[in-house]
């Protein structure tokens, strides 16, 4: 061990002396604290004399309440924050610091060390900071320069001076396994390693191995939109995640964990990507799928269908003689031209075609619907709509209230008093009591006692018809989205004049759909778009950060549809249009129409070349299969080159892949995927596979992600990696269309470490573009092999 290296070490180790002291002062202080808000929840009524005789005192009892709720608030966030930095200290004890620079600031003559780790340490009193935080400005020096001169922007302006030298080390257990000096960037001798090892079920915090491109995205800070284009495995998902990290440190006064909210592509990824903020010592944030939001807006009326429905649609059902005719909806209901469509179609309905639903009562009609439509229309039509609707609701009220008046001396009243239980007459009778009396009434003679239950019975009756009201239920917005769909001549009144391709079968179609109670996915947010314009928009402004990743599935309308529900967030996007496998996506080659969303000042664009998760051979061979894939730059690492085995028959098919099965296992891959072209083909395979030991089925419900063998369709397996993939059959049978290129692309860029493709019968033509020697043919299990 030589000098430095002995030096370092004892630094090491009296960092590891002050973890130790600190968390034992925490245990303490956690167990102190957590002890005082039990005994403070046991005893919060003994502080509290209640007594509601006057005003006074009851003004006395509810401040009383309040300063107690206060302390024990104040009691259970100190409680939760000292739990939390006790959390990051016993992180911090597994791997203190992974960097450090040497950095001579401007005016200064000599360099300070500044240690970076996943957290801030400080010596016991409190002055010296021994480990800076990676987040911190000066640490952005470690991930942004090599030696020479440098600067890091500070609140209080730019601090510049001459980074003198820059160190990763390596430390496991309080140990310095190795360090050494990087000149240029975060060194290759790290990532190697990291990228080197086998997986697991969760995804892993990367500030150890952050590079120059990927700090850019962690600590942009302007602008309302940030688009992140990069190739699979360029990082894009890892960089955003510690950029919610990054910001949540940066703005740990005013941004809270539960003011992000993450759409991620399925729930099985939101699990795989669950430990990375609690790695960093930050809680979660809010984390959906779009589907699940449309779910718990529109299931309590339709049958919604989900993305992968109509994506396994598109890729099963190619010989349906209105596929064509789904296709075209899909891609016209996904775009802006559509999004238009709607706002003009909501305006015209100021003028004309609002459609309600009768308010009936015990069989009978209150108000019918064309009563409530010429009070709408007839109604001061200078108002803003939602003002109009606002009126015709207290209208509306008004007719109950007559109603209710004239229903009190109908039979049927009588007759629910008679057929009152001796409890339910009790209760009754002990509410009016409390109420001394119904319109102050005395309840002294039966008459009056009669009457006031008759006037309880029918208000109670009447009460769901008045909710019904106050939720806007007597719009009948299921009519409204279909008169768009029921004259097909009428569209161009909408539509700046034009006739969409098919529009006659799209409308019978999304007719046909919406008179079973049905809504195709491709008709869920634009139906959710006009409710919200008529309704009144649901909007969240309590949310600040809105992050999509694998936002090339989203449509141009729904990411309008976002941008309304969310009016005070900025907003992240990560994407690659390589993998852009849903049907609407051909119509948007690329992600600049996402600049008109918020304007060109407003949007930044940051684009990744370089690919970190496969070795160099498998990005060798996969950029072959996309056009523009040469500008993808392949991380050196090396591996095996991918092996494409053609077999005659899926008997022998599924014999190749036991047997291959087998075989990774025993080279200590921990995840291996088997990788179908859609949820009909997985579950083909996984019946013919069942034999092989613990062996997985993942469908579209799948909510946790588990290591070990799994059948996948492709479009479940974005966004994760596996040690190992097999694609199932990479046959120009099943691959054999243009369409479906970028899911091939994107089943192939699921492997990190190897990748086996078999195909039953001649390969696909996507095959002819790799480059020479990138893949290795072997025309059967047991035959010899050559390069493509």
């Amino acid at each position: 061990m030589n000098t430095e290296h002995r030096q370092e070490q004892e630094r090491l180790d009296s960092i590891m002396e002050t973890i130790t002291e600190q968390i034992g002062m925490l245990e303490d202080e956690t167990s102190r604290r957590r002890k005082e808000v039990i005994d403070f929840r046991k005893h919060f009524w003994d502080d509290v004399k209640v007594n509601t005789d006057t005003f006074d005192d009851y003004l006395e009892t509810i401040i009383a309440l309040r300063q107690q709720a206060q302390n024990l608030s104040v009691s259970q966030s100190t409680h939760r924050q000292a739990f939390k930095r006790l959390s990051t200290l016993r992180r911090m004890q597994e791997v203190p610091y992974f960097g450090r620079i040497d950095f001579i600031e401007e005016g200064d003559s000599a360099a300070e060390r500044i240690y970076i780790g996943i957290s801030t340490l400080t010596d016991t009193s409190g002055e010296n900071i021994l480990i800076y935080d990676w987040r911190a400005p000066v640490s952005s020096v470690y991930y942004d320069y090599a030696p020479g001169p440098a600067e890091y922007a500070t609140p209080g302006g730019t601090v510049r001076g001459t980074l003198e030298k820059k160190w990763q080390y390596i430390i496991r257990g309080g140990v310095i396994k190795s360090m050494f000096d990087t000149s240029l960037t975060i060194g290759d001798e790290i990532l190697q390693q990291v990228l080197g090892k086998v997986t697991d079920k969760h995804m892993h915090n990367i500030v150890a191995t952050i590079q120059r491109e990927q700090n850019r995205i962690i600590r942009h800070d302007r602008g309302r939109l940030l688009i992140v284009q990069g190739p699979a495995g360029s990082g894009k998902t890892s960089a955003a995640l510690q950029r919610i990290a990054y910001l949540l440190y940066k703005y740990r006064d005013s941004l809270k964990s539960d003011q992000i909210i993450l759409f991620s592509p399925n729930s099985m990824f939101n699990s795989y990507v669950s430990n990375v903020l609690p790695e960093l010592g930050e809680e979660n944030m809010q984390q959906v799928t779009f589907q699940e939001y449309l779910d718990h807006r529109l299931s309590k009326e339709f049958q919604v269908e989900g993305p992968y429905e109509q994506l396994e649609y598109v890729l099963t059902a190619a010989d349906d003689p209105s596929y064509r005719t789904r296709i075209a909806s899909i891609r016209l209901k996904a775009s802006t031209r559509f999004f238009e469509t709607i706002k003009t179609y909501w305006k015209s309905l100021e003028l004309s075609g609002m459609l309600f639903k009768d308010i009936i009562f015990r069989g009978k009609p209150i108000v019918t619907a064309k009563q409530i439509a010429e009070r709408f229309y007839s109604s001061d039509t200078s108002l803003r709509f939602h003002n109009r609707l606002e009126k015709l609701t207290d209208w509306l009220n008004k007719q109950i209230d007559e109603a209710e008046k004239l229903e009190r001396t109908k039979p049927w009243v009588q007759e629910e008093i008679e057929l009152l239980s001796n409890e339910d007459y009790h209760k009754a009778y002990t509410h009016l009591r409390k109420k001394r009396g119904f319109k102050g009434e005395s309840l002294d003679n039966y008459e009056n006692e009669i009457e006031a239950l008759g006037q309880l019975i029918v208000r109670q009756k009447l009460k769901p018809l008045r909710k019904w009201i106050r939720t806007l239920r007597f719009i009948d917005m299921k009519g409204i989205y279909k008169q768009l769909f029921a004259d097909p001549t009428r569209i161009k009144r909408w539509m700046e004049g034009k006739t969409p391709e098919k529009w006659e079968d799209i409308c019978l179609s999304t007719v046909k759909m919406l008179d079973e109670g049905k809504l195709f996915y491709e008709d869920a947010t634009p139906f959710l778009f006009l409710k919200e314009l008529i309704q009144g928009f649901q909007t969240n402004v309590s949310i600040k950060h809105v992050l999509v990743d694998e936002a090339q599935d989203y449509s141009p309308f729904q990411f309008e549809f976002l941008k309304c529900l969310f009016p005070s967030a900025r907003m992240t996007v990560l994407g690659d249009f390589n993998q852009a496998i849903f049907a609407h996506a051909s119509e948007t080659v690329n992600f600049h129409t996402l600049t008109s969303l918020y304007g060109p000042d407003e949007t930044d664009v940051i684009t990744l070349t370089r690919s970190y998760r496969s070795t160099r051979p498998l990005v060798e061979f996969t950029r072959g299969l996309v056009p523009d894939g040469e500008r993808i730059i392949a991380f050196e690492r090396d591996g095996d080159r991918p092996v494409l085995t053609q077999l005659s028959n899926h008997a022998e098919l599924h014999r190749c892949i036991a047997s291959k099965v087998a075989d990774l296992r025993k080279r200590g891959y921990n995840t291996i995927a088997i990788i179908c072209k859609s949820a009909a083909e997985s579950t083909a395979a996984y019946e013919a596979l069942k034999s092989v030991e613990e062996i997985k089925l993942v469908k579209s419900g799948t909510t946790e992600y588990e290591q070990g063998v799994v059948v996948i369709p492709a479009y479940l397996a974005k966004g994760i990696e596996f040690d190992a993939v097999i694609i199932y059959n990479a046959s120009s049978q099943v691959y054999g269309d243009e369409s479906l290129r970028r899911l091939f692309y994107t089943a192939c860029t699921r492997a990190m470490h190897y990748l086996q493709l078999y195909s039953v019968g001649e390969p696909s033509p996507f095959l002819r573009y790799v480059a020479p020697g990138s893949l290795l043919l072997i025309q059967s299990e047991h035959g010899t092999g050559r390069e493509s």
